[in-house]
């Protein structure tokens, strides 16, 4: 590893950190039911103000309403460490760095419940596409915009289909999703849009199958697909970025 791809590393690491801080703060406010509207009070009853992030209210100091920053943020800078790692010194990187902590957010409230809000998931899907346009008309990129494009409507198009197909075992959430991460596995080709789109249903699968084993979980229980679509996309990207590397 040169000096420029350690120092590429390091600045994602140090993104990735100070990113994470938010997290907790973003977590709470948004794991509510789709009935309720956002949090804006601790449970201390304090009004939440700037210092959200950290997972403590800031008027009293002492109330904590989520699990604290450093799990958030080690979490954060690992992956956009590995990310950039992998990817390298390519125009794509900056737009996977900036959906990174968008995916952790999505992450930490569909496991807290089973939802993924329209707030995140929609303009990740957007974003992602019109930030990777800008990125193929730079220097160095590793694919197309074409690809990405026709990778959200195929993979969106897929899950809405199991969906319509199983309404009981994906929400429409995941639908969404899975537009935002099409676009981004697409970039990359159809074999990594295959790869992505398969390991997270792989993932929640075994994920499922453990549940029943060591929880006796039957087949009506409900469980988080949106944490297992976003590591297996993940995971996905990794393999695309560094395939696409000279």
């Amino acid at each position: 590893m040169n000096w420029l791809s350690i120092v590429l590393v390091a600045s994602a690491a140090l993104y990735g950190t100070l990113a994470g801080t938010l997290v907790p703060g973003a977590r709470y406010r948004l794991s509510v039911e789709p009935d309720e509207p956002w949090r804006t009070v601790a449970p201390c009853g304090h009004v939440l103000g700037g210092g959200i992030g950290w997972g403590r209210c800031t008027a009293c100091g002492r109330t904590r309403y989520g699990p604290g920053v450093v799990w958030p943020a080690g979490a954060t800078a690992m992956v956009c460490a590995v990310t950039a790692a992998m990817v390298g010194p390519r125009p794509e990187l900056g737009v996977w760095l900036l959906a990174i902590p968008v995916g952790v957010v999505l992450t930490g409230v569909d496991w807290a419940v089973h939802r993924l809000p329209d707030v995140l998931t929609l303009p990740l899907a957007v974003g992602t596409a019109a930030l990777l346009g800008v990125a193929a008309l730079l220097p160095a990129s590793g694919g197309t915009w074409t690809g990405a494009l026709l990778g959200g409507l195929v993979l969106g198009g897929a899950y809405l289909l199991l969906f319509l197909a199983h309404p009981a075992g994906m929400g429409f959430g995941d639908v969404k999703l899975a537009a935002g991460l099409g676009c981004a596995l697409g970039w990359y080709g159809w074999g990594v849009l295959i790869l992505g789109g398969l390991a997270g249903l792989l993932l929640g699968s075994v994920y499922g199958i453990a549940l029943m084993l060591t929880r006796g979980a039957g087949r009506g229980t409900t469980m988080p697909l949106g944490p297992f679509l976003l590591a297996g996309a993940w995971l996905a990207l990794l393999a695309g970025g560094w395939s696409a590397r000279p």
